[in-house]
């Protein structure tokens, strides 16, 4: 087996990797041993029949394809982890160059390579300054959130419909004078100024009163998800048969003693504000971070193949795939309910990955500049947070984790200590 390596423009490259002629025809045996049993010949069994046979049947390279992939996939991971100065940072681009009985099997792979990073300033770096300070306004809004949760609705009579109120509705809905299929409900419980009808339907049950019909006017939208119906006019015949109003609890000791563990609203406000506050300080901490960043990145220089790009921008969607799979929905499904394509999906991930790309690379160019290590202590600590995280014994996930993952950790925490380096220095404006 032997590698040679042809270095192209943009931080690509071109394998050539040979296998022996020996090590194609194990791979052709293999194949052959694997699917004879799917292949039926007169005359012999299903599976029984002879290599030579097959071949002289459906031609010599039946069983090529199968063993081009067993070899391809050998021999290049077996090239890769005998050679310590690529660094591939993108998914190979095969294709077969020979493929002949008695011939060593040759093929390329094009790949992209990681980019070397001229570094900018990245000590001192400018940033805008985030007001943390938490406001009345912000507290007593979280107050009425919670106000609003513990609320009920209680049924009014001697008043019309008013903004806010929950209005039980008779509803049927008439295109042209004639009725048209989903338009009708029965019984149901509309929240007025939620706007979850269509644009102009709730403003106009405000003033109406128990027992009375009504002609609501509306007009589709042209993107309506029912097709017959986009843009179209319509009359809705609506009655009004019950009005509910919602009351909300006082703002009062009483009510932060059943929402919270403290006795007084005092207290549970200065609880609120505490939390606030965290939450602010972190998303300061996060934006301060990523406008720093972004600067390192916009001083510094670096070539970044695009099969780099579309390599970080395919794992971005099977993480997505992956956070869709948890909620019980497929990509297939999520792209049909959509209307999304894969490539246009591609299209928009592509430039979080290269902004993903570039941030990485800049870091990992402090980390090299400033010679920052991860320390075994700090290592023993990050595999003692992961093992109380999934519930496991440190030994077992020490167990687990290989040099490949070992390695891994130790270069994400040097890249968060790069991190705080940068952020320690910042100047904030």
């Amino acid at each position: 087996m032997s590698l040679q390596v042809e270095k192209l423009e943009h931080n690509m490259a071109k394998l050539t990797i040979e296998a022996s002629a020996e090590d194609f025809e194990k791979a052709v045996q293999s194949s052959y041993m694997k699917n004879r049993g799917k292949i039926a010949i007169p005359g012999f069994r299903k599976g029984k029949a002879p290599r030579n046979i097959i071949e002289k049947m459906y031609g010599v390279g039946v069983f090529y394809e199968d063993a081009a992939n067993e070899v391809i996939s050998q021999s290049y991971r077996k090239e890769l982890e005998n050679n310590d100065e690529l660094d591939i940072v993108s998914r190979p681009e095969i294709d077969v160059v020979q493929m002949e009985k008695g011939k060593p099997f040759i093929f390329t792979a094009e790949v992209a390579l990681k980019p070397a990073v001229e570094l900018g300033k990245y000590k001192g770096v400018k940033v805008t300054k985030v007001d943390v300070e938490v406001t009345e306004d912000e507290i007593n809004a979280e107050v009425d959130r919670q106000r609003e949760r513990n609320s009920r609705n209680v049924e009014v009579t001697d008043r019309p419909v008013q903004d806010k109120d929950i209005a039980t509705i008779d509803f049927e809905g008439f295109v042209d004078g004639v009725a048209f299929d989903g338009g009708k409900g029965t019984d149901y419980d509309l929240a007025i100024g939620s706007h979850s009808f269509i644009d102009n339907f709730e403003e106009q049950l405000i003033g109406k009163n128990i027992g009375e019909s009504c002609d609501v006017n509306v007009t589709f939208p042209e993107k309506y998800q029912e097709a017959s119906l986009q843009g179209k006019a319509a009359t809705f015949k609506v009655t009004i048969k019950k009005i509910q109003e919602k009351q909300m609890p006082e703002a009062d000791d009483e009510f932060a003693s059943e929402v919270s563990e403290f006795s007084t609203l005092a207290e549970y406000k200065e609880d609120i504000k505490k939390n606030i506050t965290t939450r602010k300080e972190a998303d300061a901490k996060a934006k301060k971070e990523d406008e720093a960043i972004k600067a390192i990145v916009d001083d510094s220089n670096m070539d970044i193949p695009e099969a780099m790009i579309e390599t970080e921008a395919e794992q971005l969607i099977d993480n997505y795939a992956m956070r869709l799979q948890q909620q019980g929905l497929s990509m297939d499904m999520y792209m049909k309910y959509t209307g999304i394509t894969r490539d246009k999906l591609m299209d928009q991930m592509k430039e979080q990955a290269k902004n993903n790309i570039e941030s990485r690379l800049v870091l990992e160019a402090v980390v090299e500049a400033e010679k920052i290590e991860a320390s075994d202590d700090e290592f023993e600590a990050e595999v003692n947070k992961m093992a109380e995280q999934y519930g496991m014994e440190v030994a077992k996930l020490k167990d687990i984790i290989g040099e490949r993952e070992s390695k891994a950790m130790r270069s994400d925490i040097a890249i968060q200590k790069a991190v705080d380096l940068i952020l320690a220095s910042v100047e904030e404006a």
